[in-house]
């Protein structure tokens, strides 16, 4: 249990220096996951020890897989896991806790629902809140036995799995954990699974499978993909840092009155990095510099300064490559000039917290002109925001959204349950103080 703290935060007479922020969440996820089911050892260079993934890693043990985390010189973990081979995955005598994380348990279901035996997955209060009809619904249309609470829409979930068929399925939602979940089962389904979104969700997944020999093909907008001939070739890698921490201190910097910050080795995968693009659009003075590939992701060293903003309107199918950088870009847009909408914003509402209305409440503490129509944030931007006490309401992104705007405010900021960052950014605070200190 993490003892429940605040953090007070002000605004610091010059913002700026080096970073290399936390390693990315998701593909540490999907490293840990996919080589769990390979045959044979991998190594995982810079894997991320935050809450979310270390469930996922307490998971597969309890499957069977062997693995070991090792502290980096850096302060980081490099992670060291025995394939099984899809096969070798065992009955768990317990059941799976994937805690806070939506990832781990989505994943999960679909990987365990090829599997000839019974799983039962479940998390904390708020993960048990969370849909889960959005997996159930193709892990059933592919012949899993899936049972889940309250009219199967959420978790506790029950799979007993085995005997998969392949099917073509245009998901409701562009979700990268539900797509993920139902490659996970076609991998071992009978036939091609076939699968389309109404737009592009983050690619991990697939750059992964076809790195490590899956028989995964994208045309015209739908996923094709057929079952495994053989086992995943095991994938060793090294995480980029992940470009959902690097958002804050983008704009942190951008907003601040005397800031210059530069980020090195940040993923910036094209289905990821919508916060660029619309950050560029209100006049952010952003560069890129240093472009490469790796581990099948393109990486680039950020820079960002003291910049101007304006606001924009937000929505459709760029809202997808943003949807975890919402709370921070409100931060942007209640310091930019003029009006700023953010639309489609429906996921929000069903993520750790309902992150549209507590972005409202939150930031309204702080003197934000901010108002939640329906699936939209409306902002009329302001000259300045004031110091306030705020809560996380135990959400890492409104956690980390709440300091950056304490960064730029006037006057101390107090930011209870400052725990919540450990979910995905265990380093967040130390990385703040680091930047504010720059002389």
């Amino acid at each position: 249990m993490i003892a429940l703290m605040l953090r007070r935060i002000s605004s610091p007479r010059r913002f700026g220096g080096s970073l290399t922020v936390a390693p990315d969440k998701s593909i540490s996820h999907r490293a840990a996951i996919l080589n769990a089911i390979a045959a044979g050892p991998a190594r995982v260079e810079r894997f991320l020890p935050a809450a979310d993934c270390l469930a996922t890693l307490a998971c597969l043990r309890c499957l069977g897989v062997e693995w070991c985390l090792t502290e980096r010189r850096d302060g980081g973990s490099d992670l060291t896991i025995e394939g099984k081979g899809i096969g070798g995955l065992r009955e768990s005598e317990d059941v799976l806790y994937a805690a806070n994380s939506g990832t781990t348990l989505r994943l999960l279901a679909g990987l365990l629902a090829g599997r000839p035996f019974l799983s039962i997955l479940t998390g904390d209060e708020s993960l048990r809140s969370r849909p889960m009809a959005r997996v159930v619904e193709p892990l059933r249309q592919m012949g899993a036995h899936v049972w889940a609470r309250e009219g199967d829409t959420l978790a506790p979930l029950a799979i007993r799995g085995g005997r998969l068929r392949g099917i073509r399925y245009h998901s409701p939602v562009a979700s990268a954990q539900v797509k993920s979940a139902v490659l996970l089962a076609g991998l071992q389904a009978e036939g091609e699974t076939l699968f389309a979104e109404p737009a592009q969700s983050r690619d991990h997944t697939e750059r992964l499978l076809g790195a490590m020999g899956a028989d995964l093909k994208q045309e015209g907008g739908m996923l094709r993909l057929r079952p495994l001939e053989r086992e995943l070739t095991p994938l060793s890698l090294s995480v980029p840092s992940d470009f959902s921490a690097a958002a804050f201190w983008l704009v942190a910097a951008v907003l601040h009155r005397n800031a210059e910050v530069t980020l090195g080795g940040v993923g910036v995968n094209p289905t990821r990095t919508g916060l660029l693009d619309v950050l560029r659009e209100m006049g952010a003075d952003l560069t890129l510099s240093d472009e490469r590939m790796e581990g099948g992701e393109p990486v680039a060293d950020l820079r960002a300064r003291s910049s101007k903003l304006r606001g924009v309107t937000v929505g459709g199918e760029t809202v997808v490559r943003l949807i975890d950088e919402v709370p921070v870009l409100a931060v942007a847009a209640a310091l930019a000039e003029g009006r700023t909408v953010l639309r489609d914003l429906g996921e929000l509402r069903v993520k750790e917290s309902d992150r549209v209305g507590l972005t409202v409440q939150e930031l309204r503490r702080m003197g934000a002109s901010i108002e939640a129509e329906g699936d939209a944030l409306v902002i009329e931007g302001r000259e300045s925001l004031k110091g306030a006490a705020c809560d996380s309401h135990g959400d890492h992104r409104l956690a980390m959204a709440l300091a950056v705007a304490g960064l730029v405010a006037e006057g101390e900021t107090v930011v209870e349950n400052a725990e919540a960052t450990e979910v995905s950014y265990p380093g967040f605070w130390r990385d703040l103080e680091a930047l504010s200190q720059s002389s």
